[in-house]
């Protein structure tokens, strides 16, 4: 397997040849089980030692028809034995099921890399489905790259003849037969996966005897394979880490694991409503799991009803959460501004995808930063933090309870597709190392005889009143409340101070200083990001800064309000980048919060940046030519997610093409 260095300086071989990361690629129909070969793969991995991230990618549709190009399903992972940021710009190995998977994911293969293809699949009608005129494997159209071809489906078959299983359901264990292949490719140990296939199908022994056989398989034909071609096994060191206990966590379950952390701060039950919407519904799964933590889960009717349950577990004395994706979210904002003015904790998590609309559900965006600090009738500021990473999004989500809980206010969590469904080592936190934030709620009146219910304390949050506790009887609801008693009051003074009251209470929330992740605190260039663009941004500014350029990367946690001193941080700049992936939402709110003239990166195309793109992004500002800086990166033909949708408007059809079509251009 060859690799080339010079497009991924950060990846290069260490001394003894074996090279410092590897990015695998797997891909096949949505029936192929790509998603659990590459989370297996991910354990194993783990196990290893070594640092990793993972992209899972599949199609919006439910079940899309076997063997075409807008059913295929892949899984990246990015993994070394050096610091690992992102999934990986283009894979070094590619392993194609089908011949629709070769086609869609083809173009993301590095020259000299490897494909292991399934020859069992490319058949006439498979080819014809992903509309190859010839096999490619046969043709010489893949001749820069390595190609282990040999036929998957007929070994699998022949694996695990002896449990009596018929093709079918034979071609299930396809995928742990590709599984043992790669394990042995990279030197990992066979046996967790043995243990998990043995706990998965407990109660039907012959079904994991036959994955067993199919995995034993696979990774004996590694070994045989290895004589002669390709082929060869790749050890890839451990990566150099503190002591300490790992697990990997995808976003979701970091989101889900922090939720829990933080109600338990702050030493109250946990009330999560929730909906069922991609790819936000991984968080109720999650919590479903985690009752014995005093959780309580609601799979409500709808958005709607979801964030008005949770609203009233927290008028109860719970801590009420909510998620959604940004459909889901558009439906909840009226509940939204009920519980503004209502001043009660509520988090919510929003796992951005593509849109407007139903848009790209499947598919990863930023473009929701508009609708969470701007996007509610009448004047309802709202705190609103972005998680980095899917490990980030642990203590984010604490940080998000301790917000919603100290200032009686709700709190909008971003995340997007690609933290959720994305994987990565965590070190798991001393729960010691948290301080605690445990609720007081009011239990006597606050003001000699009378009870206040909106008398603010120094933080400018109201106090919290369970119902039913004797003697506070009082008023809260959707309209316009005294400033003190809570007794309905219209009159144009009392609405005036109650909008001063709930803007200056998310004003001032104490915000942490912004840091530089990396570099100086001045300089030419610094490129800021929020939310799922770290990892990318980071590794770029790293590279640029190799190569002596004078830039630094901000990454901002508190998109509202913002960190006090970023403002004159950015000063410090001659020239300012914000790379996001919507049209350029954050930079207008930097523009409009501390008047800084931004450029803008912008990319729309449902995929993640490229490390490669904020680099070239980079250089711009470094190459003596002005007013180049900025602008729109487009669709990355070689990057997941860029499955070809196989539609057919009937040009493709010879009886149906106009003379004109036959014109070269």
């Amino acid at each position: 397997m060859a690799t080339q260095t010079a497009e991924r300086p950060a990846d290069t071989p260490n001394n003894s040849g074996t090279p410092e990361a590897v990015v695998v690629r797997f891909a096949g129909d949505s029936g192929d089980g790509m998603q659990l070969t590459g989370g297996q793969f991910t354990l194993s991995t783990a196990l290893a030692g070594n640092d990793l991230a993972t992209f899972p990618d599949f199609p919006a549709e439910i079940r899309a028809p076997q063997g075409t190009l807008f059913g295929v399903s892949a899984f990246q992972i990015n993994f070394g034995s050096t610091e690992i940021e992102t999934a990986g710009d283009a894979p070094d190995v590619l392993v194609a099921m089908n011949p629709a998977a070769l086609k869609t994911n083809l173009q993301a293969l590095k020259p000299g890399g490897l494909i292991i293809a399934d020859t069992g699949e490319f058949t006439k009608r498979n080819l014809e489905k992903a509309k190859y005129e010839t096999n490619p494997i046969e043709d010489g159209s893949l001749a820069k790259w390595d190609v282990l071809a040999f036929d998957i489906s007929a070994l699998t078959i022949e694996a695990v003849k002896p449990f009596g299983l018929g093709n079918k359901d034979a071609l299930r264990s396809k995928n742990m037969w590709t599984l043992g292949l790669a394990l042995w490719m990279f030197d990992r140990d066979r046996q967790p996966i043995v243990d998990w296939l043995k706990a998965k199908f407990k109660g039907k022994p012959e079904i994991a005897d036959a994955n067993i056989a199919a995995l034993n398989a696979g990774h004996a034909y590694g070994e045989t394979a290895e004589l002669s071609g390709p082929l060869r096994q790749i050890t890839v060191a451990p990566v150099k880490s503190e002591p300490g206990l790992y697990r990997t966590i995808t976003g979701a379950e970091a989101v889900s694991l922090g939720l829990v952390a933080g109600a338990q701060l702050a030493e109250l039950p946990m009330f999560f409503g929730g909906y069922p919407i991609t790819p936000a519904s991984a968080i109720l799964h999650h919590l479903v799991r985690l009752k014995e933590f005093g959780i309580t889960t609601f799979q409500a009717e709808d958005e709607i009803a979801a964030i008005c349950a949770a609203i009233g577990a927290s008028y109860a004395g719970q801590l009420g959460v909510t998620s959604s994706s940004g459909p889901g979210i558009a439906l909840k904002t009226e509940a939204m501004g009920l519980a503004i003015m209502t001043e009660l904790p509520l988090v919510i998590v929003n796992s951005q995808r593509g849109g407007p609309s139903t848009g790209l559900p499947t598919k990863t965006e930023q473009s929701d930063l508009y609708q969470a600090v701007y996007g509610r009738n009448g004047d309802a500021p709202l705190p609103v933090i972005a998680a980095r990473s899917p490990a980030d999004a642990f203590d984010v989500a604490i940080e998000a309870c301790r917000i919603a809980v100290q200032y009686m206010t709700p709190v909008i969590l971003l995340t997007d597709g690609y933290i959720a469904n994305a994987a990565e080592p965590w070190k798991v936190p001393d729960p010691a190392s948290y301080v605690p934030f445990p609720v007081r709620f009011l239990e006597e009146k606050n003001a000699g005889d009378t009870l206040l219910p909106y008398k603010r304390d120094a933080k400018g949050a109201r106090p919290w009143i369970k119902p039913g506790t004797p003697g506070l009887t009082h008023r809260i609801g959707g309209i316009e409340k005294h400033e003190e008693t809570g007794n309905i009051d219209y009159s144009p003074a009392n609405h005036q101070a109650m909008t001063d009251a709930r803007k200056a209470k998310i004003d001032n929330i104490a915000v942490p200083d912004q840091d530089v992740a990396l570099g100086e605190a001045t300089g030419r260039l610094a490129v800021v990001g929020w939310g799922s663009t770290f990892g990318p941004i980071h590794q770029a500014v790293r590279r640029a800064r190799k190569q002596g350029f004078s830039v630094s990367h901000i990454h901002v946690r508190h998109v509202w309000p913002l960190p006090g001193n970023l403002g004159e941080l950015l000063k410090g700049f001659d020239k300012v980048l914000v790379p996001e992936m919507n049209t350029g939402q954050f930079k207008t709110v930097l523009r409009d919060q501390l008047f800084v003239n931004a450029d803008s990166l912008t990319k729309t195309s449902g995929q993640p940046f490229a490390i490669a793109e904020l680099e070239a992004a980079i250089a711009k500002y470094f190459d003596g030519v002005p007013g180049n800086e900025g602008g729109e990166v487009p669709a990355n033909p070689g990057q997941l997610p860029e499955p070809e949708s196989g539609y057919d408007d009937g040009s493709l059809h010879p009886e149906n093409r106009s003379p004109q079509s036959e014109v070269n251009p």
